[in-house]
Order: C-alpha cells, then structure tokens, then sequence
C-alpha cells in the first residue's frame, strides 16, 4: 500500500463514535400493499407510502474509554431522543434523524473494558407543517380573491338592511296615525284606508325579510 493506509469513516450516532463497529446493515420496506385482480397472474402493487428506515448495528466497545461509551449507548437508549447518525451505508439516504428502538449488550467474563452491543436506528422524519385555517374555510384557495369579491360589501349590505328596516318602520307608523284618524268621532273614512294598510303589512313583511337574508348572508361569509 506504498506506506499509506486508507481511513474509514467512522459512525457517528450523536456525539457518540462506533470505531469499532463490526456490521451495519440498512433495511427498508418499500410500502407496497399486494391487490388480488381477477384474471390477472400475480397482484397490483399498490404503495401506500414507505415506511421509515431501519439501520441495525452490532459491534465493540474496547479500551480504557469503554465503560464510558457504554453508559452513552445505555442513557441514549433509555432517554429515546432523536439523534442524528452518519456512516458510509447512509449516504445516499436523506435520514435527517433516527431514534434508537432497540439495545442489547453483552459482557463476557475474563475480557475487562471489552462489551458487545446491538442497536436498531429507526428513521424518525419531521412532521408536517401544521395545517392553517384560512378565509372563508378554505375557498379563497378556488380563487375568490382572484374575483374580485369583496367581502366588505357584507358590512354595507347589512348597515343598509337596518336603514331600510328603520324607513319601514317610519312608514308603517305613520300609516298607524292615520288608522286611528279614521277612529275619530264623526269621521267616516270607511274603507279608504284599508289598500294603505295592505300595503304597509307587505311593506313590512318584505323589510323583516330583507333584513333577515342580508344577516344570514353576512353570518355565513364572516362565520
């Protein structure tokens, strides 16, 4: 080799270095689900997403320092936090974080400062941004805006039902003055004021339901 050596580098799982590990091995599961079709040989391969890698490792820990990377392994372990890990098999793989699922290790008597240990590194991605409530329960994403809608006309329509509900009212009372002229000791208006009062009632039925239609309207694009 010419007097040169070539360095591995080494697994680094946290702040923890494996310099002795012994076997990595990547696994994954491609997600597909198997479909039965009748008449076909074989099933339709259907993929409902993939799973999370898995790295297993085994390997040792020798040295005066083993003890200490040990009690690492054993608190990284039982604590279940996200680590990040680096090795030449992950390379081509996007694992941002992984958690340990899985520890075992092993001490053999008559070998001190030498322990045997298994680990399983499971993928653990970042969760999605969470979802935003937007305007009008999501119908400004089909291009409302875009449009040219504009929602402050709701506030106008809703003054302008009240103004027109209060005119009514107006009206109707001085259609009530002139009802009870016609009840005035020696005036026989008959049944000439009776159209006025038909047309008041209507008058005001269609107000109430203005007023109410203009509400709702304004409820279900503000609510």
């Amino acid at each position: 080799m010419n007097g040169t050596e070539s360095t591995r580098p080494m697994p680094l799982l946290g702040d923890i270095s494996l310099a002795f590990v012994q076997h990595i091995e990547h696994g994954l599961d491609a997600g597909f689900v198997g479909t039965r079709i009748p008449g076909l040989s074989g099933e339709l391969q259907r993929r409902t997403g993939r799973p999370s890698h898995q790295i297993y490792l085994s390997g040792l820990l020798m040295g005066e320092e083993a003890a200490s990377q040990l009690e690492k392994l054993q608190s990284a372990a039982a604590a279940g936090e996200e680590l990040t890990f680096a090795a030449d098999i992950t390379t081509a793989l996007d694992l941002q974080k992984v958690v340990i699922t899985s520890f075992r290790a092993l001490e053999d008597a008559g070998q001190p400062h030498r322990f045997f240990y298994e680990l399983k590194l499971v993928e653990s991605p970042p969760l999605p941004p969470p979802a935003q409530i937007s305007g009008f329960g999501g119908l400004d994403d089909f291009g409302l805006g875009d449009l040219g809608f504009d929602t402050d006309v709701l506030g106008d329509l809703q003054d302008l039902a009240g103004e027109v509900a209060g005119a009514v009212t107006d009206a109707l009372d001085v259609i009530d003055q002139l009802g009870a002229l016609a009840n005035l000791d020696g005036l026989e208006f008959g049944g000439i004021l009776e159209p006025m009062q038909n047309v008041g009632n209507q008058v005001g039925n269609i107000a109430a339901n203005f007023k109410k239609a203009a509400q709702s309207l304004t409820e279900a694009f503000s609510g």
